[in-house]
């Protein structure tokens, strides 16, 4: 029996994810519980575990987005092994295999099938049956409803084998090889660069015609056809086959991308084909040196063509993820819905980092995490939102929602992206607080393991572009929040103290707001208010 496993739902907002990676494999043995893929969203990473024990059955690929509840692969049986295939009798279809870039032979999958006319152990002679075979586009996916002719590995009117490779497709997810159906001679349909239509015929094979192939599992008593016993020899020798050597398509656009020859190339797939890491893993000779040549005439100089560009030209191209996808969708939204705007200020640095030298040890050993710099500006935006409350306030549609609490959103850069987990009413929290949060969060955004109730709910930002280097920037709005408070590096320079020029480490501060809830005055007396907070840290402490 097998059990069909669901995308499961993940929240209100979300109606559909992307396969990230498969954990398991197509065929491989499962436990319950056991965690078989990653799945993502426009919002968080999740895992998908097993449902229960058996052999895993993939239905959806690396890189399909499948809406939720729709079936994404099944679990055959109850931790028994898979049983042995029965031979299936088709007349007009084979199975495809998908060309995936893999060294384990047990990755690509051949279904065996038997032709609909005559018998397995029937004869055919030198002359044929006058049996023509139709080979159609089989079913590659749920969502694929054609595929292109890329390449045909055989000519028109060539002896073709038994599961023998005849061309390869390509679909706008994956690349796929279509293998004969029967031995006999090929009469090709469709052209290259053509676009076929799942289920129309791509060629025809003149089923025995010209091959003289007993297929009789009795020994033999004719010498069989040149063609078959070499691929038999082949096959069993470890020699070279029609595939050695033979890039796939993706592979074979990298390579003429770098300008590399295919017979350069070792390959690693099936047969010795050529794959798509393969041909990225390969490196492009130097060109030879030219030979020293005799000087030419002057006029022959001024018409010698411009010197080729030194240096790699390489490119590539990669799919982007549901995360990137959704962040600029979002920010494209911003821009074009808010009225932005971004007011600037300047904060001298000394009296935090003065504190932060004398008693970060001490803070450390007490509370087992290091003082930083984001638990000041955290905690001086909180006093400063609860003093200007438009600026943690947001629009909803024809309301304005002040909010009480501050929740406030970070900025952290993970491997898949950019995201803000929130701190949950950061007003109530204190230094030491902020910061274990603050490295919680930064953690588990590091390993992909945010959720989405740690992502949603902020009413305010904090980005620091300083860490990267950033002098000064406007930072684009967390909608559907109000107002972001963008941190930068800190550089000394002269400043007047006093009446006095000291060098002092200072950092500008950045605020872009939405200007349709935020005015002139709450935006600067914000900004303001943080400064004072931050130059004299003591009021942070008697609250003043």
């Amino acid at each position: 029996m097998s059990l069909e496993v669901k995308v499961p739902v993940v929240g209100e907002s979300i109606t559909e994810v992307t396969i990230a990676k498969w954990l398991k494999q197509d065929g491989d043995q499962v436990a319950m519980d056991e965690v078989i893929c990653e799945l993502e969203s426009d919002k968080a990473t999740f895992e998908l575990p097993a449902e229960a024990a058996g052999i895993l059955r993939i239905k959806a690929q690396e890189g399909d987005t499948i809406p939720i509840g729709e079936v994404i692969c099944t679990i055959d049986g109850a931790g028994q092994g898979a049983s042995a295939p029965q031979p299936t009798t088709v007349s007009t279809q084979h199975t495809l295999t998908e060309n995936k870039s893999v060294t384990d032979p047990q990755s690509t999958i051949a279904a065996e099938h038997t032709p609909s006319h005559g018998t397995q152990n029937q004869a055919t002679t030198g002359g044929g049956t006058g049996q023509t075979l139709e080979v159609k586009i089989p079913t590659v996916g749920e969502s694929i409803t054609e595929v292109t002719i890329s390449k045909w590995l055989k000519s028109d009117g060539d002896q073709v084998a038994m599961d023998e490779v005849l061309c390869e497709l390509e679909s706008d997810k994956a690349t796929f090889e279509l293998p004969a159906e029967a031995a006999g001679v090929l009469r090709i349909v469709a052209q290259e660069g053509d676009t076929v239509e799942i289920g129309a015929t791509i060629c025809r094979i003149e089923v025995g015609a010209g091959s003289g192939v007993v297929t009789s599992p009795a020994p033999q008593t004719t010498a069989p056809s040149a063609q078959p016993a070499q691929a038999a020899t082949a096959a069993t020798s470890g020699a070279t086959t029609y595939a050695s050597g033979t890039p796939s398509p993706a592979a074979g656009k990298i390579l003429a991308e770098k300008g590399l020859d295919a017979a350069a190339v070792a390959g690693t797939g099936r047969d010795g084909r050529i794959t798509k890491e393969d041909a990225q893993n390969a490196q492009a000779r130097p060109a030879p040196q030219p030979a020293a040549a005799p000087a030419a005439p002057a006029a022959k100089e001024s018409a010698a063509p411009a010197p080729a560009a030194a240096g790699s030209r390489n490119s590539r191209r990669e799919k982007m993820s549901s995360l990137r996808k959704t962040v600029a969708r979002r920010l494209v939204a911003v821009k074009n819905e808010t009225a932005m705007l971004t007011t600037f200020n300047e904060v001298d640095m000394k009296p935090i980092m003065d504190i932060r030298a004398k008693y970060k040890d001490k803070f450390k050993e007490k509370h087992e995490v290091g003082l930083g710099f984001m638990s000041f500006f955290v905690k001086a935006c909180t006093v400063a939102l609860q003093e200007w409350p438009a600026v943690n306030a947001q629009i909803d549609g024809g309301e304005i929602v002040y909010n009480d609490f501050c929740d406030v959103s970070i900025a952290v850069s993970a491997p898949k992206g950019l995201v803000v987990p929130v701190i949950r009413n950061a007003e109530g929290l204190s230094l030491d607080g902020i910061e274990k949060e603050v490295v919680r969060l930064a953690k588990r955004a590091r390993e992909n393991k945010l959720g989405i109730d740690e992502m949603t709910g902020g009413t305010f930002t904090i980005t620091n572009g300083g860490v990267f280097g950033s002098m000064m920037s406007t930072p684009i709005i967390n909608a559907p929040q109000s107002a972001i408070l963008g941190m930068h590096n800190i550089v000394n320079r002269p400043v007047a103290i006093n009446n006095q020029v000291e060098i002092r480490p200072m950092m500008y501060l950045a605020l872009s707001y939405d200007h349709r809830i935020i005015d002139g005055r709450e935006s600067v007396s914000f900004l303001v208010r943080v400064k004072e907070l931050l130059e004299d840290p003591m009021r942070l402490l008697l609250g003043v």
